[in-house]
């Protein structure tokens, strides 16, 4: 008896301690790069944002962690004209132990420089 005790004891801690995690994220082309007619100006920019909800009460929702992020990331370049972002990907990790959920954001890109119509490639 007194083993059933201490190995439900086990499984209870064991369960009750572990967390779960998921990552996922996406990836969308803002900007058209078919032809030679840009240079890179930054690779890998990045910016982060998270939130914590406790039963589901309290944080931001996810478009408001992807404007953070971009926000974030955008204070490390100031663009200019003929420069956009390309290659933006937004990425997820979601952690839950017990009834508390942390989703982390963080917001990936490059920056790009269109060269004028009379420039030669």
């Amino acid at each position: 008896m007194k083993t059933i005790i201490n190995i439900s004891i086990f499984i209870i801690l064991t369960a009750s301690l572990s967390s779960c995690a998921i990552h996922n994220g996406n990836m969308n082309n803002s900007a058209s790069l078919n032809e030679a007619n840009f240079n890179y100006i930054q690779q890998d920019l990045n910016g982060k944002s998270q939130t914590i909800k406790v039963l589901g009460i309290g944080g931001l929702g996810d478009d408001a962690l992807v404007a953070d992020a971009k926000k974030d990331m955008l204070t490390d370049i100031d663009l200019h004209a003929n420069q956009a972002l390309v290659n933006v990907t937004v990425n997820w990790k979601r952690s839950w132990v017990f009834f508390v959920r942390k989703t982390k954001c963080t917001v990936t890109a490059d920056v790009v420089e269109f060269r004028e119509q009379n420039e030669g490639i």
